[in-house]
């Protein structure tokens, strides 16, 4: 992925907790399943610091989304992760179909690289 030496920091809350962080932040009434926080503040990591960003988990939304989905918990869970910090790769769904597809493609490549591990 191009970031050998990156830290994060991950926080596992619930949906009330995630609602707080994404209303105070982003200015978003609600949950969510994940949230990412860029340390570098900017388009690009910040890869001279080493300090990635801060990823946060709604544990809450992730077993709704498994149990509608039929997708493993623990699997949920890594999904949601991958997908915040691909966010603090730069990686953004929103910019176009093209850039989602990329991402989806790597959260599947990464997901599988646990499953297989």
């Amino acid at each position: 992925m191009g970031c050998h030496e990156g830290e994060l920091s991950v926080l596992f809350t619930d949906n009330a907790g995630i609602a707080e962080l994404n209303e105070r932040y982003l200015g978003r009434k609600g949950p969510t399943n994940v949230l990412a926080f860029p340390m570098s503040g900017g388009p690009a990591p910040d890869a001279a610091s080493g300090m990635l960003g801060d990823v946060v988990v709604s544990l809450e939304r992730a077993r709704d989304e498994s149990n509608q989905s039929g997708e493993p918990f623990i699997e949920a869970v890594y999904r949601l992760l991958i997908h915040g910090i691909l966010h603090l790769l730069n990686y953004d769904h929103e910019a176009s179909s093209e850039e989602a597809d990329r991402m989806e493609e790597e959260e599947r490549r990464l997901l599988s690289m646990i499953k297989e591990g």
